[in-house]
């Protein structure tokens, strides 16, 4: 059965943010909905699977509060289950800057649309940023695009102090996987004084679904927050897979590797596991394995 993916998010001010969890948890556990949905006081942010009914219903729950009526919304499919649980939670920020300040509900950078992208880093002129993690950056990117070697966003920062300035950088043009940290990047080079700053909306996701192959400037697989691990263009399941021990995405070089036996070891952390921690996730791979087989 193909399950449908939705990947939303809004900066909007939610004052009443810690109220609308029960309610949003209530109607996506009655639509058999599983994936993750952060509320804070700045807005909301998910990535949600299920049916198509079920995803239907809890998106037109979602868009029935007005402030949420335009929430950015983008679709793909998937054949196994993306999510094994669901999670509604309350955050500080939906994507963590750690600069209260940043505030995207008032002012962000100017959006690009997928079709305009190619011509905007094209531009010599423009500073070309991925703002996504260093791991998430070495699965793919775009051509001529600066990898900040981040391991977290709220690093990013002190990445722009240190390397960008208004007087050097006069374009700068940011992407993310979904849109929602290069548009808060975006606010906050702009209160540093920066004056003409894009970012690509809807993210990497909008454009490896809406530009043709032949046409696309983008370069590898792109990590996404789910079981997928990485898609390709069209939104098509890439070639990686996720260590289940230390979360990180592995290649297909990887799994060649002696260190990697699956769903237990990878080489970014053989040399942390200890004997009994791979005994463990090889009865919860086996666990897991005859639950899959039991539902079937």
């Amino acid at each position: 059965m193909s399950l449908t993916v939705a990947t939303f998010y809004k900066f909007v001010t939610l004052p009443d943010y810690s109220a609308l969890k029960q309610p949003l948890k209530d109607v996506c556990q009655a639509q058999g909905i599983k994936g993750t949905i952060l509320l804070a006081a700045e807005g909301i942010n998910g990535t949600i699977a299920g049916t198509r009914s079920g995803v239907d219903k809890t998106l037109s729950y979602i868009k029935s509060d007005d402030r949420l009526s335009n929430i950015d919304i983008k679709e793909s499919s998937a054949s196994d289950p993306p999510f094994e649980k669901l999670k509604v939670r309350l955050k500080q920020e939906i994507v963590t800057l750690g600069l209260s300040e940043v505030n995207p509900t008032q002012r962000v950078g100017t959006y690009v649309l997928a079709q305009q992208w190619n011509q905007i880093i094209s531009d010599p002129e423009v500073t070309v940023i991925d703002t996504r993690n260093d791991y998430e950056v070495g699965m793919g990117t775009f051509k001529r695009a600066r990898n900040p070697e981040t391991a977290t966003f709220n690093e990013f920062p002190d990445y722009a102090k240190n390397n960008l300035s208004p007087a050097k950088n006069k374009k700068i043009a940011m992407f993310c996987t979904g849109g929602i940290r290069c548009e808060k990047a975006s606010s906050y080079l702009l209160s540093q004084g920066f004056e003409e700053v894009y970012h690509l909306k809807g993210g990497i996701l909008k454009y490896l679904e809406d530009v043709p192959e032949e046409e696309s400037l983008w370069q590898g697989e792109c990590f996404v927050f789910d079981e997928r691990v990485a898609i390709t263009h069209g939104l098509e399941p890439g070639s990686y897979e996720i260590c289940y021990a230390c979360g990180h995405p592995i290649s297909t070089t990887d799994q060649q590797c002696s260190a990697y036996e699956s769903e237990v070891s990878c080489p970014h952390c053989i040399e942390e596991l200890t004997e009994e921690r791979r005994d463990r996730l090889r009865e919860r791979k086996h666990q897991r394995h005859l639950n899959a087989k039991n539902n079937c």
